[in-house]
């Protein structure tokens, strides 16, 4: 079965690189008319011929400039948004509870956290019946992650009771809220920041599949829940990581 969004618009925060990126292109190479918001680097014109991404700037832990961006998404894309994909989040930095300072956990949780509940609320007046959500959280937020990411764990858990709480919150409107937990995602600025190559090595060589995931391998969860074949499906969170962890 061909996935066809042709005439869904959608949204996707941090949509201009890595896995945003992935997303934004796989919902428009099935036919959605796409804005992606940027923020930690410039937006440079991506869509393949034929589609239709535009880019907005947008600090996602801003909750006025939240409420803008929306506006101006829906405006964009004709006054409605079908689709959100809260993907903008990231460590920000490997620090040791006993050594962390209130701005570090603010700021963690503020990425992960408040800007999925910020782009979340922003979007219901601009959604119709029927729209989607998907959410990102982590496999982090099982396993507690690495080293010196406790905070970016628990941002991370943090957003799968939101995402439970607002799919029961908005079953009225038949808006489904899924979240996505990504393992280990290779060759993204994430892991080639903050996760050593031999840390690397050694995930791959315990995930079962035996090998690392790509940012194709989140946009393609992520169409199957924002098509016509995952309408049944909300509150749920969908493993993506190669057999590393079994929910």
């Amino acid at each position: 079965m061909n996935i066809d969004l042709t005439g869904k618009t959608a949204v996707i925060t941090g949509g201009n690189i890595g896995i945003g990126k992935a997303f934004s292109l796989a919902l428009a190479r099935c036919g959605a008319t796409v804005v992606a918001t940027y923020f930690t680097s410039d937006f440079e014109e991506f869509a393949e011929p034929g589609q239709t991404i535009y880019g907005l700037p947008l600090d996602a832990t801003d909750s006025a400039q939240v409420n803008k961006v929306m506006a101006e998404a829906a405006e964009l894309l004709g006054g409605k948004i079908d689709i959100l994909i809260n993907n903008a989040g990231g460590l920000l930095g490997r620090v040791l509870t006993s050594e962390m300072s209130d701005e570090h956990f603010h700021n963690v949780m503020n990425v992960n956290f408040s800007s999925t509940f910020y782009c979340t609320r922003a979007v219901l007046s601009h959604m119709p019946e029927g729209g989607r959500i998907v959410n990102l959280s982590s496999l982090a937020a099982h396993d507690g992650g690495g080293n010196g990411s406790v905070i970016y764990s628990a941002s991370k858990a943090a957003v799968i009771g939101f995402t439970r709480g607002m799919a029961k919150e908005l079953g009225g409107r038949r808006i489904t809220v899924n979240a996505l937990a990504p393992g280990f995602i290779a060759n993204t600025t994430f892991h080639n920041t903050f996760t050593p190559d031999a840390v690397q090595e050694a995930i791959i060589s315990k995930t079962p599949l035996g090998r690392g995931g790509t940012p194709d391998d989140v946009a393609n969860a992520a169409l199957y829940l924002v098509s016509d074949m995952g309408c049944f499906i909300t509150g749920e969170l969908m493993e993506v990581n190669g057999g590393l962890y079994f929910a």
